[in-house]
């Protein structure tokens, strides 16, 4: 049976009939759907964690009791969880262990464009990387064969386009495999410096041993076309080769991205007259190439960054694409904000009123930093916020303590906001840390987190209470807003940046995408009382515009939050009386 599926739900698939039976991961775009697609199989126990880290560790517990387990995450993920995988290199596995990462070159949703190779190689791991959900499908099937075969975790490595573009795969049974007993050996799993120092020959002898495997794999395999070009190439940038040029050239497609093959690349190189490696991001294929002694080109004339395309790569390597379109006009640009009723918006307002030195975290909330609210000064990862507040305190003491904040969401405080938090209180910085709640993890799609009481399928789970919580970690002043409460946020703010004691603000209203979040009725402007002095376009909604000089609301967006209600200096906005 075949089906058309997305890349995300392809890998999903292949987990379920690879046997996969523990999946942790933490939401994170371009891999969320896997998890997502995943829960839908009844007989894998699925879970968001707090963060990647603690998913990996999850996940590798699970294959130590015999199970077959998988965690996945985005690029930026890997390197909060790079702290067990480079050890899980060493301990190797019991049931196969599976990591999914997918990069984001082209940073549609990420704060950098790393290339997640780099990890691969240097925490000595196999990596493979599908060009198309077929392919996705069944090296992710195949990760678990390497896994148990080779002892090592194995890291499946997707992309933006990968993950979330559609082709056919077919579709095969579950397989039915029995738990591996599970057995002590210390001197394989206690990594204290003296098993360590004994375990790091097995690695090499075991990447020497995949190198190998990898020569003669059927996921590197030699497309011959004409001679006087070749490409060695892999993932997405092996469509786009063979859309441009089609069997006009040979093709050197690699599936396993780490370790690379020796002979098989020198025995294709010797074939053609000209070597080209077509490969996004850093130039892990071509510097294999080099060292092999091959004259090679690639980033001589390909990009560094950014994500590849038919249209560039026939215009960097002379060949010809037939399809797409470019537009006669330039389109209007579209930049992103908040959405209508957004809770952060009313906070970030009264954050750029006060003239505050706003640390930011990752999140939809992000978008605080963007015209007109411009109420944030940094961004850099997830947690990031509350450290960096607390440096810029140590630093700078008074000068800054009555003016600098940190904002942070719910799902983002439980990912990493929390040791941030607790060295504040140890640490004794007089901050200001303003949790954004708005009960749910918003940027990736509405995924539940610890704070919200439910599971990844929406049933009760654990709930923390993020006051409570607060107050244990050694805070005295804790306190709840409602961020639609101009006034209150206001007085809140000044109030706790004026405390000389560590604080924190918890804003909280849910998000206004939530299904289970009733509406007031939309607002509309009386143009008889609008006096056109835009007060109300300065929280940047984009429900009200200005027409003919005056405020005009789309009621078809317009959540009836009341934001703008309160900076109108004539009461222009009223209630259409009209419950959405």
């Amino acid at each position: 049976m075949k089906e058309l599926m997305l890349g995300n739900a392809a890998v999903a698939r292949g987990l379920y009939e690879a046997g996969c039976c523990v999946i942790s991961s933490y939401p994170g775009t371009p891999s969320t759907e896997i998890t997502e697609e995943a829960v839908k199989y009844p007989e894998i126990y699925c879970e968001w964690a707090p963060n990647e880290k603690v998913a990996m560790e999850t996940a590798f517990g699970a294959c130590l009791a015999g199970k077959r387990s998988f965690c996945g995450m985005k690029h930026v993920g890997l390197n909060v969880a790079a702290d067990p995988l480079f050890t899980m290199s060493y301990t190797g596995v019991n049931a196969g262990l599976v990591i999914g990462v997918a990069d984001d070159a082209g940073m549609h949703s990420s704060q950098n464009e790393q290339d997640s190779r780099r990890h691969a190689i240097a925490a000595k791991v196999p990596m493979l990387e599908p060009s198309d959900s077929a392919e996705a499908l069944e090296f992710a099937k195949l990760a678990y064969e390497l896994s148990e075969e080779f002892d090592t975790p194995v890291i499946l490595k997707m992309c933006t386009r990968v993950a979330h573009s559609q082709s056919l795969v077919e579709l095969g049974e579950r397989a039915q495999l029995p738990a591996r007993p599970y057995e002590k050996n210390i001197a394989k799993y206690v990594m204290m410096p003296g098993n360590a120092i004994r375990r790091h020959p097995v690695v090499e002898q075991r990447t020497r041993k995949l190198v190998e495997w990898a020569e003669t794999a059927s996921v590197n395999r030699v497309e011959m076309g004409g001679t006087k070009l070749g490409i060695v190439t892999s993932s997405t940038s092996y469509q786009y080769v063979k859309e441009v040029f089609g069997d006009s050239v040979s093709v050197l497609k690699l599936g396993m991205a780490n370790p690379l093959p020796v002979k098989l690349i020198r025995d294709f190189a010797a074939k053609v007259d000209k070597l080209v490696v077509v490969e996004e991001l850093d130039p892990i294929i071509e510097e294999h190439c080099r060292r092999l002694g091959l004259e090679v080109s690639g980033k001589d004339v390909l990009p560094l960054e950014g994500e590849f395309s038919q249209n560039l790569v026939a215009a960097k390597l002379g060949g010809t694409v037939h399809t797409g379109k470019t537009l006669s006009e330039a389109i209007p640009p579209r930049p992103p904000v908040m959405c209508a009723g957004c809770p952060h918006r009313g906070l970030f307002y009264t954050l750029n009123k006060n003239k505050c030195t706003v640390l930011g975290d990752i999140g939809c909330y992000t978008l605080g930093a963007v015209a007109p609210l411009s109420a944030m000064d940094m961004t850099l990862c997830m947690g990031a916020s509350i450290s960096a507040t607390h440096g810029f305190n140590k630093a700078l003491g008074e000068e800054s303590e009555g003016r600098t904040v940190a904002v942070i969401g719910d799902s983002t405080f439980m990912h990493s906001g929390m040791t941030g938090l607790a060295n504040i209180a140890y640490n004794q910085s007089n901050s200001t840390v303003i949790i954004l709640d708005n009960s749910i993890t918003g940027m990736t799609g509405h995924q539940q987190n610890p704070t919200t009481g439910y599971n990844i399928k929406g049933d009760p789970a654990g709930k923390i209470d993020l006051e409570a919580l607060c107050r244990a970690m050694g805070f005295n002043r804790v306190r709840v807003v409602d961020p639609y409460d101009l006034k209150a946020c206001d007085q809140a703010v000044k109030e706790e940046l004026a405390a000389k004691e560590p604080s924190v603000i918890i804003s909280r209203r849910p998000c206004a995408l939530l299904k289970y979040v009733k509406h007031k009725a939309p607002l509309k402007v009386n143009t008889d009382k609008c006096i056109g002095c835009k007060s109300c376009m300065k929280i940047a909604c984009p429900a009200i515009s200005m027409k003919e000089g005056k405020a005009h609301v789309d009621n078809t967006l317009c959540v009836g939050c009341g934001v703008c209600e309160q900076l109108c200096p004539v009461g222009a906005f009223e209630s259409t009386g009209k419950e959405g």
